[in-house]
């Protein structure tokens, strides 16, 4: 299993949770003791949206939007057993269930701790969450569990054409039914700006590297140049968020606690959704896991990013996005383990090409 996690999760991913605890350290010392930097960068806006942040959450999503082959969604015809696991759990069970288990701490085990304010804005926070499955560290996770990869793709792109619909109307429903009124124009711009255009411009790049220099090309030697850029637009993009939300945090530090909790029931409520379902239609395991883990997980750049846009930087909205970056790797990585301790109650890929 070391080996595996060798192969399958970098040093930096592997660590993620430290990275941002760290950064929350050293974003909350900015805004404490250097409060001019976040109150100069905060002057350089457009349309409510946060330049700076918008360039590192850029960084952060368009290599992951090149790593997708969308090419491979005209296959789906052939085994979409799988799909509809995902399809169903991710868009007609994830997002009302983030909803209704958030809403239950946030307003009644923890209220006596979470004001009503701020519960609402965490509400929020998680609802964004719950409505962007992940894209990107789903292919970690599945390779992790030994997935087939282009099953995998396959859950992945269809995945990301469903946010472009999807998304902006669940989100504005749940938010919506929490008493939490948005602009559907913010919201339109958000999903445009963190989702249309870096998706664009992987599809094109894409294909311009692919045509070039041909596919192994791609996927050995281009695509891992952008690795280290990724985490570091991520680690960027949390100091820079923390800078504004030092107050919030130093005046509230238990919170991060308490938002992680529902956050953590979520995840592995959707999993064992996801995984037990797979398991009664009888998929195999390598299909299993992976639609186990593309529910579980969140696309938490997108939700931080919408956040941004719609609440501002120092919104305790976005603090519970960040609280999700926090606990995804470790339950996740716990996850993988029970996956990976649970093949036997799958039928093999083998046994099911024979029947």
């Amino acid at each position: 299993m070391a080996k595996g996690k060798t192969a399958g999760i970098g040093f930096f991913e592997r660590n993620l949770t430290l990275w941002v605890i760290l950064c929350m350290v050293a974003g909350v010392m900015i805004g404490r003791f250097l409060p001019a930097i976040p109150a100069q960068l905060a002057k350089f806006e457009y349309a409510q949206v946060s330049i700076p942040i918008a360039v590192l959450i850029w960084l952060m999503i368009y290599p992951m939007m090149m790593k997708v082959d969308f090419a491979s969604v005209k296959n789906v015809g052939k085994n979409p057993t799988g799909l509809y696991v995902t399809w169903i759990v991710n868009w007609l069970i994830k997002p009302f269930t983030m909803f209704g288990i958030a809403a239950f701490f946030f307003y009644v085990v923890f209220k006596s701790l979470i004001p009503p304010d701020l519960a609402r804005d965490y509400l929020a926070g998680a609802v964004l969450l719950g409505a962007a499955p992940c894209t990107a560290m789903v292919f970690v996770w599945s390779h992790l569990t030994r997935g087939n990869p282009a099953y995998t793709v396959v859950q992945v792109a269809t995945n990301d054409l469903i946010i472009l619909i999807a998304f902006t109307p669940i989100v504005a429903l749940l938010l919506g039914v929490g008493g939490i009124t948005i602009p559907w124009n913010t919201l339109f711009l958000s999903v445009f700006l963190f989702v249309v255009i870096p998706l664009v411009g992987g599809i094109m790049t894409r294909h311009i590297v692919i045509k070039n220099k041909g596919e192994d090309y791609f996927n050995q030697s281009f695509i891992p140049k952008f690795n280290n850029i990724t985490i570091g637009g991520l680690l960027l993009t949390l100091i820079l968020i923390f800078s504004f939300q030092g107050d919030v945090i130093l005046g509230n530090p238990l919170h991060i606690v308490l938002i992680a909790v529902p956050l953590i029931v979520q995840t592995l409520f959707i999993f064992f959704i996801a995984y037990l379902l797979a398991r009664k239609i009888r998929l195999p395991h390598d299909v299993a896991a992976p639609a186990g883990m593309i529910g579980a997980s969140n696309f938490f750049e997108l939700a931080v990013a919408v956040a941004i846009t719609l609440f501002g930087a120092a919104s305790p909205a976005v603090l519970a996005t960040i609280v999700g970056v926090l606990v995804e790797v470790p339950v996740m990585l716990f996850l993988v383990k029970i996956a990976n301790r649970t093949t036997g109650w799958f039928p093999s890929a083998a046994s099911m090409n024979t029947r």
